[in-house]
């Protein structure tokens, strides 16, 4: 008889080997004290600071986006009733799409359950109705867009990260009048580096290929009113879809894409990730038009936020710490090896009151596993100081390499003795990347 269980457990125990298993911190946000929250962990319940948080802007403890949201629930219920076709196309969600649609100057948007629904489905659905479709994907596209370009079933190309040169090489072999989709995001959440996206539109015109843009990352962020980096470069009428999410910025939860009404009625009549599926809650759906419609207008969160982001990198650097350069409010500090980056991160949770979860493979290559680090506006000067020394004295640690010496520095907030901590004791807590 085939032991099933025996396969699950040696599916697990090859996870732990590799220090990929993960073990989920048990949090409780405190709506007020962002980004401050309860570790519920193995000695009971404490206060720490979340540094890695994708609720950039803090949208999500905005008392504009939870009365939105308690006023809808009260109004309209818990849940919206069934999916988009049956009853669960809510006034709610109708207008968060045209809310949606506005924020792109796009003709119309539709609305996912989640960003990784809206890419793989949408990807998939786009590519399948183009005869011979040739996709040409971005290296470093997420993995909801990989699975998309996969479930398309169509020829592709990868092509290597931001590199136009390569992408134009693949675009010129296609046969002149063939459907091609190119599929790349503006801002990549590991590496905090941005798409070369006016060079790609150029080539997408020269070669006469369809553009899908994800903007998961740069929503809420950039641009005069939240729409991301084509708005911020001023080429978003250059975008043939645009994607984005409601669970980072904009502080909710959900996906969705932008594009002509043709495009879009055509992915809302044959996605079976948006007909199969219940419709977004309507008090959902409401808070996420209460965010958007705030940071279409609304400058301060994000100046408040890149004014955070600044003065991380520069304290971290001035510190000696190795982040990577990027111009994007994405901090990577590099450490580059699974076993002391889960341990790094364990260290500031234990013993720091600082959690910032340890990137490991597959999200990064091996080799260059960090911590991620995500400033947002109620990151202020006291915390920002705290993060740098708590670093530092968790990479002397560790013995991890230091750019510059350093005074002698204690533990911030508490003693190592008083804690109680031992690498073995570490060693034994592994958590998600």
């Amino acid at each position: 008889m085939f032991d099933y269980i025996s396969s699950f457990e040696h599916a697990i125990s090859a996870l732990k080997h590799e220090q990929r298993y993960r073990v989920f911190v048990d949090l409780e946000r405190r709506a007020g004290q962002f980004p401050h929250a309860i570790w519920n962990g193995p000695d009971g319940r404490r206060d720490v600071v979340v540094w890695c948080s994708n609720d950039y802007l803090g949208m999500g403890q905005h008392p504009k986006v939870i009365e939105a949201m308690c006023r809808a629930a009260r109004s309209m219920g818990a849940g919206a009733g069934g999916t988009r076709n049956i009853s669960g196309t809510n006034r709610a969600l109708v207008q968060l799409e045209a809310e949606i649609a506005d924020l792109h100057c796009k003709q119309a948007a539709l609305v996912f359950t989640s960003g990784y629904v809206s890419n793989q489905t949408g990807i998939a659905t786009l590519a399948r109705l183009l005869p011979d479709c040739l996709i040409l994907s971005d290296a470093l596209n997420h993995n909801s867009m990989i699975e998309g370009v996969r479930a398309a079933g169509c020829a592709k190309e990868i092509w290597r990260h931001n590199d136009v040169e390569h992408l134009e090489q693949l675009l010129s072999r296609a046969a002149p009048g063939r459907p091609k989709l190119i599929v790349f995001e503006s801002v990549y959440s590991m590496d905090g580096d941005v798409a070369p996206i006016k060079q790609i539109c150029d080539l997408a015109d020269r070669y006469e290929a369809m553009t899908y843009l994800d903007e998961v990352h740069a929503v809420g962020m950039y641009g005069p009113r939240g729409a991301g980096i084509a708005e911020r470069d001023g080429i978003m009428d250059r975008i043939d879809i645009v994607e984005g999410t409601l669970a980072k910025a904009f502080g909710t939860l959900g996906g969705y894409i932008a594009g002509r009404s043709a495009v879009i009625d055509a992915v809302r009549s044959h996605a079976p990730g948006f007909i199969f599926t219940t419709a977004l809650p309507p008090a959902v759906a409401a808070a996420a038009t209460a965010s958007i419609a705030h940071l279409k207008a609304s400058h301060c969160e994000r100046v408040a936020q890149r004014m955070s982001v600044a003065a991380t990198k520069s304290a971290l650097r001035k510190a000696g710490l190795p982040v990577m350069p990027t111009e994007t409010h994405i901090v990577p500090v590099m450490v580059g090896d699974p076993e002391l980056c889960r341990q790094a991160s364990d260290l500031l949770l234990d013993q720091c009151g600082i959690y910032i979860q340890p990137i490991n493979y597959p999200t990064v290559p091996k080799g260059t596993e960090r911590l991620r680090i995500t400033p947002t506006p109620a990151h202020d000067a006291r915390l920002v100081e705290q993060l740098a020394d708590s670093m530092v004295w968790v990479w002397r640690q560790l013995g991890l390499p230091l750019t510059k010496r350093h005074r002698p520095l204690d533990r911030p907030e508490l003693t190592v003795a008083a804690a109680g901590y031992s690498a073995a004791s570490a060693s034994s807590r592994i958590r998600t990347f």
